[in-house]
């Protein structure tokens, strides 16, 4: 027939095509959403009870959806500053690949369905603690602290120690002390890990005009708080065995993986500086300490699970 044939797609259209599927998808922090999503997953396998497993994926699903939606909405808040710092410069919105408008009304979309479908499908309690992740990370860390003080991270670390408890609650539709246990931990890991990063990078947060503590206290400054927060992690992670949720095995676990913790992190304090305290080892020590400190969140919490699951304590 003499109709006309739409254009057959090029291999140029399908590269396109993918690579703004990529812009999107980054707007989700893929890779910090990895570490939310399996310590959500831990929070859900060590509840007690049971749930449907369609339930258990439904509030998998949404807590990697809320996550990447308090993401997006945090790289539209953040364009400007993420537009001056080397580590964030690419990333889709100050590259000009994505328009804010339409991140901010993505993360938004994203933001109210996970919470409702986690509301309406698994239950309130659940849906209620996922709202308050993405408000509190949105509205307390990155519209309030981040750019004021540099307990940013100290008080922001609440936002990504929900997860667990957001695990537990999809399946006891209740808060808990043990879910409780799980968010300190996760807390008190924070400052450790995000200040182990800051160091290297306190040059992009001066740029940006970020008040990191490397950058408002001095590199020494930085470094004693993580040693401090550091020793206090250790105990914090003893406290599933001390209220009976975990037994010797998780014990023996964080204590290993705690005290090579405890090395790491010493070797950050004990770094050679100059009289400014500049690494002069190009701050090695902390980025092998950023490095570990998520294997180290990864390891114990994959400990936790193992021991409640093969020796119910």
């Amino acid at each position: 027939m003499g109709g006309a044939h739409a254009p057959l797609a090029t291999s140029d259209d399908l590269q396109l095509d993918l690579s703004e599927a990529r812009d999107w998808l980054a707007l989700l922090k893929p890779r910090v959403m990895t570490l939310v999503v399996f310590s959500g997953i831990v929070g859900l396998l060590v509840a007690p009870g049971s749930i449907h497993p369609v339930l258990a994926l439904t509030a998998i699903l949404c807590i990697a959806i809320g996550a990447g939606a308090a993401g997006a909405i945090n790289m539209w808040y953040d364009r400007d500053i993420d537009a001056v710092m080397r580590r964030t410069a690419s990333r889709p919105i100050p590259a000009g690949r994505i328009r804010p408008e339409a991140a901010l009304s993505f993360g938004v979309v994203l933001a109210v369905a996970s919470t409702m479908v986690m509301g309406l499908a698994v239950n309130p309690v659940a849906g209620a603690v996922l709202a308050a992740s993405i408000g509190f990370y949105v509205f307390v860390y990155t519209m309030w602290l981040k750019r004021r003080t540099p307990q940013n991270i100290v008080i922001g670390g609440a936002a990504g120690a929900f997860p667990p408890v957001i695990g537990w609650a999809a399946v006891t539709g209740s808060l808990s002390v043990e879910a409780l246990v799980m968010f300190a931990i996760i807390f008190v890991w924070t400052p450790p890990h995000f200040w182990a990063l800051s160091l290297y990078a306190s040059g992009d947060y001066q740029r940006a005009g970020v008040p990191m503590l490397p950058v408002v206290a001095g590199a020494k400054a930085t470094r004693r708080q993580i040693w401090w927060y550091s020793l206090l992690l250790v105990p914090v992670s003893l406290l599933p065995v001390a209220i009976g949720m975990a037994g010797p095995a998780y014990a023996a676990a964080a204590g290993v993986l705690g005290a090579y913790f405890l090395y790491v992190m010493w070797r950050v304090k004990r770094d050679a500086q100059d009289e400014s305290g500049v690494s002069l080892s190009n701050d090695a020590p902390a980025r092998a300490g950023f490095r570990y400190s998520i294997l180290y969140l990864f390891a114990l919490f994959t400990a936790l699970a193992a021991d409640v699951l093969v020796f119910g304590a």
